[in-house]
């Protein structure tokens, strides 16, 4: 499940509710939806009458911090990994301790197997809910161009459930978002800027 936390949304995406929420009632209601709708995506919370909407809704979930790249070759190409049958791109969770931005460089140097790598400025920040030994999850991914060579070998990381690593053409953009997870869409939409 995605969750936006953006004050408004020009257009709703498809499969996405706007809920406004009057009361700390009504925010157990909303987690309770994502949490039991099998067709849902995503939400998108508009505070009515409640102040710290956000921290009241982040206090229903346990909190993971991961961190990714938007890894891109001199070509503008967008490096993904194909994982448990669908596209995704590198990422994994924080270690204690640990900068979020070395965790994105280490975690994409793990999952593909690549060791030279630029970091630049973090692009996005994105939201997702899960399930997990019972409980649900709220990871929260900031995301951090990068840059590398194509002429790096790619490797998967197939204790990671990795299948294949590969460079994506924009051209294939729309296969791309068709086959990922929502939560990646807001940093597909930022290669795709950087391509235009």
């Amino acid at each position: 499940m995605v969750i936006a936390d953006a004050p408004i949304f020009s257009t709703v995406p498809q499969q996405w509710v706007v809920l406004r929420v009057d009361s700390v009632e009504e925010i157990a209601d909303a987690v309770r939806l994502l949490t039991e709708s099998k067709d849902l995506l995503g939400v998108h919370l508009c505070p009515g009458k409640i102040s710290g909407l956000w921290k009241v809704f982040k206090a229903h979930y346990v909190p993971v911090k991961a961190a990714g790249g938007m890894v891109l070759d001199e070509q503008d190409r967008l490096l993904a990994i194909r994982r448990l049958g669908r596209w995704d791109l590198p990422k994994g969770k924080v270690e204690k301790g640990e900068a979020i931005d070395d965790a994105a460089l280490r975690e994409v140097q793990e999952e593909c197997g690549i060791g030279a790598l630029d970091l630049g400025p973090r692009i996005a920040r994105t939201w997702h809910t899960y399930p997990r030994n019972g409980e649900q999850h709220l990871k929260r991914t900031d995301w951090f161009l990068m840059r590398t060579s194509s002429a790096e070998t790619l490797v998967p990381q197939h204790e990671e459930d990795i299948e294949e690593v590969r460079w994506i053409a924009l051209a294939e953009a729309a296969m791309l978002k068709a086959d990922t997870y929502p939560s990646l869409l807001p940093v597909i939409a930022a290669w795709e800027a950087i391509g235009s």
